[in-house]
């Protein structure tokens, strides 16, 4: 089939996010055609060029997020007045929300009392921005009438409305100016030209890598050429808008997270399916109106090849040493971890600490700055003798030099590696950490527990002392490490490898094709259709079951069902059961639809951890 992958600030550009991922979902589905569709924050992203890319991938087109050209359109007198109108209808829709509550999510006692209100503002701000879109096609883009005097003008009547919230009326007019500015930015991908037969209209499904602005081309193509939408968070971009920026005016903040929040719920109701990278995420997409029915968890595939050894060999690693690897940004709270660490020195004196990694911002290489000079207050340097060269127990380290050429070297330098961040997403290195055997003890933040499954030690953020008491407990104890390194490297293979990833995508392809209805004809050079050119099993009517095999072998109807059973479409390319699935139970597999290929291996609900200092349990 023919893939629309839609990008924002990643893949096929060398840096960015979810760019590995994208590339390797790419590599992994060789029976399938990409086309990508990038869309690029900044002019520095640009100047550093692609990624190689793999034959799979038959066309990239991309569109600027960051430079403002001017489209040259003007409008006449009925265009005008059609933009007043649907921006007016978008403004108004952000105006009356309120502050702190998701759109698109609804409490009980408000769904009893107003049912239809929250289907009533979801309505009216799609209708703005399906109208805005069709307004942008017919005249030929968007940009210079979201910078105009009217787009400000229509803001400021809806914040002034009867009605606005507080926050939207206070709003100045240095803030509905910073507003419009940030909307029309956001709004850039209505003005493409994409959506028409040569372009989104020609591919079977569009898979969006991310929510926000990168979906909102998915979400053009269904409404033009009723494309299916695929969805794949694996850090929620709403989130990010509620949690970032904390320098604007409170009425910049509230106009910006309810028109995002608009977004996610008009992207999460449009989509076929939602597919979410951890259950952190999943319980933020269901806050934001995402039908549960929808979701289907599909973890992070990374890459355990580069780890196999430090893995096969854990009792290579010095006892006394624990390891903190990642990028260097206040998020991580490595201040916190050095005062736990003062705190293991005073219990274990022969123990170090190396902290690998770098910053990305200057940002982060100030808070870097910082922690150094922390850790000389905290250690500094000793000797073993009056003759002797002292040495600080903590080292601040970055991977690529003789001693540590790579991060696996990293992890298997140290037994126990540790993780202190007070804000945390799906976290990456514990899991590189879990393919090399060791043990973790990790703050519970973010999708940490779900993550581990019971097979580190896990305490409360921000609190050196309990930090410091799992890693005094596991550095006396080198059998429970091992015990629990050995149980983090299983699950780790089992869960979150490349291979369950692209095996879990490809049956979800099939699913979406197999319950959309078939759009266009392929031809041939002569004109003349193609034979099956999309796959049979994108077109089996209703759902496969024991007496339409039997009518199938037969010859004859069989669509009045018994009890369903799923189909099985085996996959030449993963052929091999990831290990610890062989036999096992598939919770998702039901809920996938007829052509489910291979298993899904999905974790809904982190696992059940009491809420106390330090929690453990091996799986």
């Amino acid at each position: 089939m023919r893939i629309g992958l839609l990008t924002e600030g990643g893949y096929p550009y060398v840096s960015g996010e979810a760019g590995l991922w994208c590339d390797r979902l790419v590599r992994g589905l060789g029976q399938h055609e990409f086309d990508v569709y990038a869309l690029t924050r900044s002019e520095r992203q640009e100047a550093r060029g692609w990624v190689p890319l793999p034959p799979q991938v038959s066309r990239v087109r991309t569109a600027s997020l960051w430079d403002a050209e001017d489209d040259g359109v003007v409008y006449g007198r009925r265009a005008r007045r059609r933009f007043a109108e649907h921006y007016g209808e978008l403004a108004a829709t952000l105006s009356t929300t309120v502050p702190g509550q998701v759109p698109g999510a609804v409490s009980r006692a408000d769904s009893e009392a107003a049912p239809d209100q929250s289907a009533l503002e979801a309505d009216r701000f799609a209708n703005a921005l399906y109208g805005l879109a069709e307004l942008a096609r017919d005249e030929g883009g968007l940009p210079r009438a979201l910078r105009s005097e009217t787009a400000v003008r229509a803001l400021e009547r809806a914040c002034r409305a009867p009605g606005a919230h507080r926050l939207a009326r206070e709003a100045r007019v240095p803030d509905l100016l910073t507003v419009a500015a940030r909307l029309e930015r956001a709004l850039r991908p209505l003005s493409l030209d994409w959506y028409e037969d040569d372009g989104l209209g020609a591919v079977d499904l569009c898979h969006a890598a991310s929510g926000g602005t990168a979906a909102l081309p998915g979400l053009l193509a269904r409404h033009f050429c009723e494309v299916p939408l695929l969805v794949t968070e694996y850090g929620v971009r709403l989130r990010a808008h509620y949690l970032t920026d904390p320098d604007s005016s409170p009425s910049i903040r509230a106009l910006l997270a309810a028109f995002h929040g608009r977004l996610a719920a008009e992207t999460y109701r449009r989509a076929a399916l939602i597919t979410p990278g951890n259950a952190h995420a999943r319980r933020w997409q269901e806050r934001c109106g995402a039908d549960r029915a929808k979701l289907r968890t599909v973890h992070p595939g990374m890459d355990a090849t580069p780890f196999a050894e430090a893995g096969e060999s854990p009792e290579c690693a010095d006892p006394r040493t624990l390891v903190w690897v990642g990028r260097v940004e206040p998020a991580k709270d490595l201040v916190s971890l050095l005062h736990a660490f003062a705190e293991i020195r005073k219990e274990e004196p022969g123990a170090r600490l190396r902290i690998v990694g770098g910053p990305a911002d200057p940002e982060g290489a100030a808070y870097l700055a910082h922690c150094k000079g922390l850790a000389a207050q905290l250690f500094p340097d000793e000797a073993d003798g009056p003759h002797a060269v002292g040495s600080n127990p903590v080292s601040f380290e970055e991977t690529g030099g003789p001693e540590l050429p790579s991060r696996a070297d990293a992890y298997a330098s140290g037994a126990l590696v540790v993780l202190s961040s007070v804000v945390e997403g799906f976290p990456a290195g514990l899991v590189e950490a879990m393919f090399c055997g060791r043990a973790t003890v990790s703050t519970d933040v973010g999708a940490v527990v779900e993550a581990i499954g019971g097979t580190g030690l896990v305490v409360p953020p921000r609190n050196p002392r309990a930090l410091a008491e799992a890693c005094v407990a596991l550095l006396r104890d080198p059998e429970r490490r091992a015990r629990l390194g050995a149980a983090a490297r299983a699950r780790a293979l089992e869960l979150f490898t490349v291979e369950q990833n692209v095996a879990a995508f490809h049956g979800i392809y099939l699913d979406i094709l197999s319950r959309t209805p078939a759009r266009r004809v392929v031809l041939d050079e002569t004109g003349e259709p193609v034979p099956f050119s999309a796959p049979a099993e994108g077109h089996v009517p209703g759902r496969w079951t024991e007496s339409t095999a039997r009518a199938a072998v037969r010859g004859g109807p069989g669509w009045a069902t018994d009890a369903p059973v799923r189909a099985t479409v085996r996959d030449p390319a993963s052929e091999k059961t990831p290990a610890g699935t062989a036999g096992g139970p598939n919770p998702d597999a039901s809920d996938m639809g007829p052509s489910a290929a291979v298993p899904l291996t999905a974790i809904d609900e982190p696992s059940a951890m009491a809420s106390v200092p330090v929690t453990e349990g091996v799986r």
